[in-house]
């Protein structure tokens, strides 16, 4: 019979053959008996997790010495922590997308229906309609078997050369909603990149939807596409190569394009704008157009309800018919391509700006003839009318009467010079006369200038200078006022005036 004592020595023994067994072996399973060799505890379990310290982040911090890889619960900030002793710090363990809660990862090795299920039953079947506010990562080339709706999500990958969205058949974007496209390679080989019209309407200001671009490569496809009814267009560090059409913006409340890059290798019409825009700023980057090929199309006269910019675009390649601007056939000036809500400077086409404004007209006579005017001592200065000849004309117009008018955008001080020869229209008028310009009809009194004639063969001429601020639709004529002598009429023989 054992004793107490015997079965105590018995479990001490058996105790001390289990701790030798650990020691030789260096391994412990916990719900295994095999545990894998290259583990020093292996936990095995299908029912049960593995529960780590919980507590606050003033209890973690207060840890004595943690070691390096500590790794506890932290209830306050709902996360895993870790202790680098090499900083040292406590550090996240950050689960997908640095732990954003609307996110997906699509890998090229994905099938996209299974892993976009919920996207496709939302899209009908048909499409996928993303969900909004979403995270979709792009990791590979993803073959899309249907087009997608962005739908206020935003799809980004890591490498542009590497993450790629490819539709071998039919359109890659549709719908009537923006989101946000980022470092990514768009393709779609027999269809259209983007085929998008949002909702509302630039005319009454309903507009909501924003469509942004930036970081791509856009390459390979039948047709960049058309952008329409968006409120917010914004495209940025985007190359465009070896597309057999471009794309289309209609209709946009503010679009923005920034250091976009049109290689050579595209075909047809690059970019093009119609309807109406309250704002468009297009800066930086270049377009390659050659052959019969047209960079930027405006001829459809796009209507600028604010503002349009075009500035340090690089037009360059060698032409046969084709344009680097199809330009409006509204409202622009011959050799130029916009009309006066453009600020246009860029390498290749022509300077438009209103600072740039210029305009002249000119009369001239063959000798002992003029135009005559009739001068009296009323006090009332006399408009000198004559069918002029205008040239270098920029945001300037005549009316073939003696008048320059300014049809720029924005008000701006011009500057103005010129001349007029005359002489008296019968003899025995001789006299003094004051020579002005005039703003609508009104003269400038400090641009008053006097001249004086005594006889038909008393020729006189006298300059014309000046500077007025003018707003669209100013416009600028001669005046001729009586100041002593013998009033009557006088005749000038030539006028010329420049403004600019």
């Amino acid at each position: 019979m054992k004793t107490k004592s015997t079965l105590k020595n018995h479990k001490l023994l058996l105790l001390f053959i289990l701790l030798f067994a650990f020691s030789v072996n260096a391994q412990i399973g916990i719900g295994t008996v095999t545990p894998n060799a290259s583990s020093v505890l292996d936990i095995t379990s299908t029912t049960q997790g593995l529960l780590t310290p919980r507590m606050t982040t003033a209890q973690r911090t207060a840890i004595t010495s943690p070691a390096n890889g500590l790794i506890v619960y932290d209830t306050d900030l709902h996360s895993f922590e870790y202790y680098d002793s090499s900083v040292p710090v406590w550090r996240k363990i950050y689960g997908d997308a640095q732990g954003r809660l609307n996110y997906k990862l699509i890998k090229s090795t994905d099938v996209l229906a299974t892993v976009l299920a919920s996207e496709l039953t939302a899209g009908g079947g048909t499409k996928y309609l993303l969900n909004t506010n979403t995270l979709y990562e792009i990791n590979g080339t993803i073959n899309v078997d249907r087009s997608i709706e962005l739908n206020n999500a935003y799809i980004m990958g890591v490498d542009s050369g590497e993450d790629k969205l490819i539709r071998a058949s039919g359109d890659l974007f549709v719908g009537t909603t923006g989101g946000s496209l980022r470092i990514l390679t768009l393709a779609a080989l027999s269809g259209k990149v983007f085929d998008i019209t949002g909702t509302g309407s630039i005319a009454s200001g309903t507009q909501t939807q924003t469509l942004i671009v930036r970081d791509c490569i856009i390459g390979n496809s039948n047709s960049v596409g058309k952008i329409e009814n968006m409120a917010l267009m914004f495209i940025s560090i985007v190359q465009y190569i070896n597309n057999a059409s471009g794309i289309i913006y209609k209709d946009i409340s503010k679009i923005l394009l920034s250091n976009a890059a049109w290689f050579g290798s595209n075909s047809g019409t690059y970019e093009t704008l119609q309807g109406t825009f309250g704002l468009v700023e297009k800066l930086g980057g270049f377009s390659e157009v050659t052959g019969t090929k047209i960079g930027l199309d405006v001829s459809a006269n796009p209507t600028i309800t604010g503002d349009a910019v075009m500035e340090s675009v690089v037009f360059t390649g060698t032409l046969t018919t084709g344009k680097y601007v199809n330009g409006y056939t509204v409202g622009n000036f011959t050799g130029y391509n916009f009309d006066n809500k453009w600020n246009v400077r860029s390498s290749g086409i022509p300077t438009e700006m209103d600072a740039n404004a210029t305009g002249e007209f000119s009369v001239n006579f063959t000798p002992g003839n003029g135009v005559v005017g009739t001068v009296d001592n009323s006090g009332t200065a006399t408009k000198i009318t004559a069918a002029t000849t205008s040239t270098s004309m920029f945001r300037f117009t005549a009316n073939n009467t003696g008048r320059l008018t300014y049809t720029g955008f924005k008000k701006r001080i011009i500057k103005f010079n010129g001349s007029i020869s005359f002489v008296a229209e019968s003899n025995g008028k001789t006299g003094i006369y004051i020579f002005y310009i005039a703003k609508n009809g009104v003269t400038i009194g400090q641009t008053k200038v006097y001249g004086y004639t005594g006889s038909l063969t008393d020729m006189s001429s006298v300059p014309l200078s000046g500077s007025i601020e003018m707003n669209t639709n100013d416009y600028l004529e001669v005046f001729v006022d009586y100041y002593s002598g013998s009033a009557g009429k006088i005749k000038a023989t030539s006028l010329i005036l420049t403004a600019y």
